[in-house]
């Protein structure tokens, strides 16, 4: 088993406690799952636990860390730079016996086997290709344990089916973290959550030996239990509050009003008053004690500006001869879409089809109408952040002061700290930028939206309040994404791109 006992993580740069004081047990069987917004730790949590030296660049902890005799395998969000510029046929390293398993493993994944031979670098590869070759280098190794940091970005919903099955059947234990709530749903029997609270400067975690949902609903019920709490509690110190402050005010006003004729009166109100202030000092005391309002990080409270389109207006009517690869490879054939202005409508398919590619052909062919608001949310979001610039800085070019305050008001909606909303853009983690554009889109008022995987930075925990604002919205959303909750949830159609074009396909049952 790999267990951890009171271990405490602190990153070097300043001394903040990331983690605080953790301790939980991973036996084989045990499929846990890390959940937390972007920054708590869980990266860190899984590297510390490969390989101490991960972290020794940016953190240093204190604790026991015990990895037993298992053979750890280990799968980080990215490839290495040294990684991106192997060969495909270089990158898994097998000989004899190694080479059948790999092109198993590589079917099993979706991929065509033929890839584990190709020369191009790895850098060349779609997102989803590069992480299921990953996946199939780790299976080579033969672990008994896996520790997989975001193994569900980027790759397609038939991987992802897949994938739910391996987890589950994998006889060692898996930790992981993942944003995608239907595989955490469908895998983890055990949660472990890394907060930061009180602005940020409080770490906290919890360790649930219960499935996912389970976990929410009763961490759902006991937020709802506290804040009814806390209410009563505080609106009854208000009343005792009130009560007091009247006494204490009208021994006061007495005092000042006796007159040195009347000592003895004068003796009972100062008698009186050392009671009452005796009285304020256990108010003091009894406020402390107060239950507190729950506190949870990863509220947003934010919504989308309310526009509307007439609903049988044409947005997009699309046609299209073929996808084709950047080194002139067809994809797929030609074909046609329509869409209408309210229409919510998600483009699936596998990986490396083209999905992308057809997204920026739509921007190209809307971007010039004058008569609809686009807004397109790219997967690189360096197309349209400026990592030097701030967050205020993209949100207020001009520097208008009306525009910094509301720009700062919106950016504390989405639990932006003040140090976070004038740091560089850079230093932000994938989540923070993902809300920044979502931002962007709130102040703007866009009536149309074009959305490369817009759920893939959110935690599983900030996705239900995305979903719920994107469904609500009253303009056109033409989103490509593998999530299968905003799929079901957000859009009313879904296509799938395919080597014969585009079909459509339940959004209820993308996966089929």
């Amino acid at each position: 088993m790999i267990q951890l006992l009171n271990v405490s993580i602190f990153l070097i740069s300043n001394g903040r406690t990331l983690i605080d004081g953790i301790s939980f047990t991973l036996n084989p069987g045990d499929r846990t799952v890390i959940i937390g917004e972007e920054g708590n730790g869980k990266s860190t949590l899984l590297k510390l636990i490969a390989d101490p030296a991960l972290i020794s660049d940016h953190a240093e902890y204190v604790g026991i860390v015990s990895r037993g005799k298992h053979r750890l395998g280990y799968l980080p969000q990215e490839l290495t730079e040294a990684e991106r510029s192997v060969p495909v046929k270089d990158f898994l390293a097998a000989d004899g016996d190694e080479v059948w398993r790999a092109e198993s493993f590589a079917a099993k994944t979706g991929l065509d086997p033929s890839i584990l031979y190709e020369e191009r670098p790895m850098s060349t590869l779609s997102g989803g290709e590069r992480v299921k070759l990953r996946l199939v280098k780790l299976l080579l190794s033969e672990p008994d344990m896996l520790l997989l940091d975001e193994p569900t970005n980027d790759i397609d919903l038939d991987t992802l089916v897949w994938l739910e099955g391996f987890i589950n059947r994998f006889e060692g234990g898996v930790l992981f973290v993942s944003h995608d709530e239907t595989l955490i749903e469908n895998t983890a029997t055990s949660v472990i959550h890394l907060e930061h609270v009180h602005h940020k400067k409080v770490a906290r975690h919890t360790v649930a030996n219960v499935p996912y949902r389970e976990y929410i609903e009763n961490r759902e019920r006991a937020f709802s239990h506290q804040a009814q709490v806390s209410k009563f509690e505080h609106d009854e110190f208000r009343k005792k509050e009130e009560r007091w402050r009247e006494i204490y005010e009208k021994v006061d006003t007495a005092q000042r009003n006796i007159s040195r004729q009347d000592p003895s009166t004068g003796r009972l109100l100062k008698k009186k008053m050392h009671s009452v202030q005796s009285q304020g000092r256990r108010l003091e005391k009894e406020r402390e004690e107060l239950t507190e309002a729950p506190v949870s990080e990863w509220q947003i409270d934010i919504d989308l500006p309310a526009v509307s389109l007439p609903r049988r207006k044409e947005i997009l009517r699309f046609s299209c001869e073929g996808l084709y690869s950047p080194d002139g490879a067809r994809l797929t054939a030609g074909f046609e879409l329509n869409v209408d202005a309210a229409e919510h409508i998600a483009i699936i398919g596998r990986n490396g089809i083209g999905k992308t590619t057809l997204l920026k052909l739509i921007e190209a062919e809307l971007a010039p109408r004058r008569d609809i608001k686009l807004f397109s949310m790219p997967q690189n979001y360096f197309e349209l952040l400026n990592g030097y610039e701030t967050p205020v800085d993209f949100l207020a070019p001009t520097g208008d002061k009306d525009a910094v305050t509301r720009a700062r008001t919106y950016l504390g909606s989405v639990r932006f700290t003040k140090d976070e909303a004038e740091s560089r853009i850079d230093r932000l983690s994938g989540g923070q930028k993902a809300k920044l554009l979502f931002v962007r889109m709130a102040l703007e008022g866009y009536n149309v939206l074009l959305l490369d995987e817009p759920t893939r930075n959110f935690s599983p925990l900030s996705n239900p309040v995305i979903r719920s604002i994107l469904k609500d919205f009253g303009g056109c959303i033409i989103a490509v994404t593998h999530d299968r909750r905003f799929i079901s949830q957000v859009c009313e159609r879904a296509v799938k791109l395919t080597e014969n074009g585009l079909a459509e396909v339940d959004p209820l049952f993308p996966a089929g």
